[in-house]
């Protein structure tokens, strides 16, 4: 994997609940159920803008049947 297929931004567990709307453990579930793909840094987790984007579009999505 090159550089260049990098994400350019990060964020945190709380930034991520802000733009969800869900609390932190919320996030941390869904991190720990690989529905938003994270990177875990020591002690602490940052997502991938991009997969924020992805999930929102995923589950604004309808399901199929």
């Amino acid at each position: 994997m090159s550089i260049a297929n990098l994400p350019s931004h990060y964020l945190t567990i709380a930034e991520v609940a802000t733009i969800l709307r869900v609390s932190k453990m919320t996030v941390y579930r869904l991190v720990q159920a690989h529905a938003l793909a994270s990177v875990r840094f020591g002690n602490s987790y940052r997502i991938p803008q991009d997969a924020v984007e992805e999930y929102i579009k995923k589950a604004g999505s309808p399901a199929d049947t």
